[in-house]
């Protein structure tokens, strides 16, 4: 069966599955080996839960006429993806980056969702089977697609832009993210630029942030659409942007003002604003839209806990994006601050470095009181009066049990595996 047969009996199913905790009826179930398991074996699993056809790639599981073997089923599920694409024949904008891919995507989908009928990609499926899930959840009604690509390793980037073929993309930053993989901050930047090369050999269009020196570089050639803060030639001039602590930006005597705190939060506002603006989305409407979102999923969200005001920042963190939260936060018009960070993950030999400076910059200031807790941070461990060390979440939940949070403001961040999210339990 080739993919195009295949591909007719995908539009006779309400959806595609993956996991059969979450299978609807009349949907295609695809058998994608993991680490730790042979999807497979739950093929007939999925057909007694409803699903139309099961992609398999071991015949041992064949079923009925309703079982497709195939060679391979994940490079099956990209073909499919990349075949359905071509097939829906939509515009669709990518983005990637080392460091706020969600939030700008979000931020993208609920101002174009004001003019278009739009789909993104939900929540981080950004790889190499989240890309093409997202593809297949476009349907003849997707006006816009937006797609998040992750990556930590080169030619990742390469691969996903051949499957979703881009008609216009945007790289967020150049950070410290997936130093591992990469290879150093070369690697990053090489590895995320794959975009630009798709979109400059298709001959695509690019949203370029003007304050960015790597993207101005790496962009050259390809047909752009700027935006930049006090940037005269840009196409999208900001006047201005503040925040204390939520961002507010202004342009054209017109302010948006967000419930995103964080400086580094601009960039995102200002690129969602500028692809509003590329596709003729009001003035009117892209401020509502930005103003109207909230994060969510322990991304920058401001909670109160008793007396406590909170900035929760615990879905991720790497050297840059942890610089930038520290620095913000630094500034802050409040007393009684507190900063619990965790552990960054996938630094490789780097990572006692990054974590080190991350510690001598806490050293220097005495604005606040520093929780670090994780082995690399206890690796880096100093005499302080202002910082405090734990080896393990668990050694700062004892400590918190004797501790008592009063009035204070309050940052948690730290890498998705450390899960300081869990500190919440402890604050009244």
């Amino acid at each position: 069966m080739n993919i195009q047969d295949i591909h007719n009996l995908f539009l006779q199913c309400s959806s595609l599955s993956i996991d059969t905790r979450k299978i609807e009826r009349n949907s295609m179930f695809f058998a994608i080996k993991g680490e730790n398991f042979d999807a497979n074996t739950f093929a007939k699993e999925a057909l007694d839960l409803g699903a139309l056809y099961v992609v398999i790639d071991n015949e041992s599981y064949f079923i009925d006429d309703r079982t497709i073997l195939v060679e391979d089923s994940l490079q099956t599920l990209q073909e499919l993806a990349k075949f359905h694409r071509s097939y829906l024949a939509l515009p669709i904008v990518a983005l990637t980056g080392s460091n706020g891919k969600t939030t700008t995507k979000e931020l993208i989908n609920v101002v174009l969702s004001k003019k278009f009928k739009t789909k993104a990609t939900i929540g981080n499926l950004n790889n190499h089977i989240g890309v093409p899930l997202t593809l297949l959840s476009f349907t003849k009604e997707t006006e816009i697609g937006i797609v998040e690509m992750g990556a930590n390793h080169q030619k990742e980037i390469e691969f996903l832009c051949q499957i979703a073929q881009p008609d216009f993309g945007y790289i967020t930053n150049f950070g410290k993210a997936h130093l591992e993989g990469f290879g150093g901050v070369e690697g990053v930047i090489a590895g995320k630029s794959e975009m630009y090369q798709y979109l400059y050999a298709n001959q695509k269009t690019v949203f370029v942030n003007l304050e960015d020196p790597i993207q101005i570089e790496k962009s050259k050639g390809i047909k752009s659409f700027t935006f930049g803060v006090k940037k005269e030639s840009a196409d999208l001039n900001i006047q201005e942007i503040t925040a204390n602590p939520f961002v507010a930006v202004s342009y054209n005597d017109f302010k948006i003002e967000s419930h995103l705190i964080g400086l580094y939060n601009a960039n995102n506002i200002n690129a969602a604003t500028a692809i509003g603006k590329y596709f003729e989305v009001t003035e009117a409407d892209i401020k509502n839209a930005v103003e109207d979102y909230v994060p969510a999923n322990n991304r920058s969200q401001m909670m109160q806990k008793g007396s406590n005001e909170i900035i929760l920042d615990a879905y991720n963190a790497n050297p840059s994006s942890m610089a930038v939260a520290i620095t913000n936060f630094l500034q802050l018009d409040k007393n009684n601050k507190i900063m619990i960070l965790g552990d960054m993950f996938e630094l490789g030999k780097e990572s006692l470095y990054e974590h080190k400076v991350i510690v001598d910059s806490l050293a220097t200031q005495d604005q606040s009181l520093s929780f670090l807790i994780g082995k690399s941070f206890y690796s880096n461990r100093v005499l302080s009066d202002n910082i405090k060390f734990f080896e393990t979440f668990d050694a700062f939940a004892d400590f918190l049990k004797s501790f008592k949070f009063d009035s204070n403001t309050i940052l948690i961040k730290g890498s998705r595996g450390m899960a300081l999210e869990r500190t919440l339990e402890y604050i009244a």
